[in-house]
Formats: C-alpha cells, sequence, structure tokens
C-alpha cells in the first residue's frame, strides 16, 4: 500500500476528497513547483544543486529526480554523500564545498543542519538566536563550480537548472562557474528578501544581469533567473 492510502485509510473518508488533491513539493518555498511548471512534462533533465542539504528533505529537485531526471548534488555536510548515495543512487553527489578556490575551509556545524555554513557572519547572524548553536568545526575541501562541473557533468550536457543554497556564499558560488563554457538555462538563488523593483541595485542583482541573465520569478527567499541568451 502507496503511503498516501496508508493516511488515508488512517484518517478516514471524510478527508480522503482532499488529500486525492494535494501536490506532493519538497522546497521549503515551493520552488520545485514552480520549476515542475517551467519544465511541464520534460524528460530527460538535468539539474546540479549545490548545497544540496538532504535527499528530500527541503530539496528543489527530489520531485525531478522522482521522474527520472539525473543531476550533480554537492553539500559538504559530513555524511551527507552517504544518505544521498541511499536515496538518490542514480545521481552524483559529492561531500565538498565550493568556493572561488580550491582550498580547505572550517565548515561551522549547528544542531539545525539547515545552518551549516562555511560563513563566519552567517555564524553570527545565526547565533544570535539561543536555540541555535556550533556544535563543532571541520575542515572540508572546497573546489570552484565550474572545476566541478568540469570534473562530474559529462561532456556536452546542458544543464537544465542550477540552485543554490550556501548559507551566506552564494555569491562566491556564482562567480566561481566557468560562465562561458556552463550556462543553465535557469538558476535559483537564495538572497535576504529586496523589492524586485531594486533587483538592478543588488550586488546579486547587477552579477546576474551581466552574466546574461534576467529575473524570471521568486519566491520569499529564493530568486529564480533565466538564461535571456538561449530565449
Amino acid at each position: 500500500m502507496s503511503q498516501v492510502k496508508k493516511i488515508i485509510a488512517r484518517l478516514g473518508s471524510k478527508l480522503a476528497p482532499q488529500i486525492r488533491y494535494l501536490a506532493p513539493a519538497y522546497s521549503s518555498e515551493g520552488e520545485d513547483l514552480i520549476l515542475k511548471r517551467i519544465f511541464d512534462n520534460k524528460k530527460n533533465g538535468t539539474y546540479v544543486d549545490v548545497g544540496a542539504h538532504h535527499p528530500f528533505r527541503v530539496s528543489n529537485t527530489y520531485i525531478f529526480y522522482k521522474k527520472r531526471w539525473k543531476g550533480i548534488n554537492i553539500d559538504p555536510n559530513p555524511g551527507s554523500k552517504a544518505m544521498f548515495d541511499r536515496y538518490r543512487p542514480l545521481d552524483t553527489n559529492l561531500e565538498m564545498g565550493v568556493s572561488l578556490t580550491r582550498q580547505h575551509l572550517t565548515y561551522h556545524i549547528f544542531n539545525d543542519p539547515a545552518l551549516n555554513t562555511f560563513s563566519p557572519d552567517k555564524v553570527e547572524e545565526y547565533t544570535q538566536d539561543p536555540k541555535y548553536r556550533v556544535i563543532r568545526e571541520k575542515q572540508i575541501e572546497t573546489w570552484p563550480l565550474g572545476d566541478i562541473l568540469d570534473q562530474y557533468l559529462p561532456a556536452g550536457t546542458p544543464i537544465d537548472f542550477l540552485t543554490i543554497d550556501a548559507e551566506g556564499l552564494d555569491m562566491d558560488v556564482l562567480r566561481s562557474n566557468n560562465w562561458q563554457k556552463y550556462r543553465p538555462s535557469y538558476i535559483l538563488v537564495e538572497s535576504n528578501p529586496f523589492l524586485l523593483g531594486d533587483m538592478y541595485n543588488t550586488e546579486l542583482g547587477k552579477f546576474m544581469q551581466a552574466a546574461g541573465y534576467d529575473i524570471f520569478a521568486k519566491t520569499y527567499y529564493t530568486y529564480i533567473f533565466r538564461n535571456i541568451k538561449s530565449h
């Protein structure tokens, strides 16, 4: 019996009609539903997930994995590769970070792993809330995104979307890409909320415009850009 059918059986006939119309989503703010609408019935797509965090919890890519897409999941959290290999065996799963140069950086591990970060500024921000604390630190190998794609993306494979959630280092991830060689159709970047009218007064907006991307959609924290050179 499927999980949905088990839930329906437990809740009884009163709630069965509502459950029947549920739309599965795994992203924190519905980003995967926007992407699902963009790509509609596209098969055999490719994604790259930087700061993938978890195989399906708050994942922008899991709904596509279930549709038999494949991609690269990158996350520095110790043990993340083993979990991704278990639940996402068709993907390429990398336990490493992304930075401007090849180096080792101090990775701050929180009691809530969704907050793990290389950024000292984010550590200071997050620990203002007494329920969050750093429980350990570890030196993690980091590569530029362009180098990772050179090594792990099959030659000639177009990237349908790149999603980045690097807890304060999203701009470094963007800067580390080889934009002449790797141009995803869509890019999702997390940023503090600002008015869309101010987009091209922000560091993120200016960078993406210079790279040949325009804003396409957004959620509260996530901005979705489209490659205007391919449309």
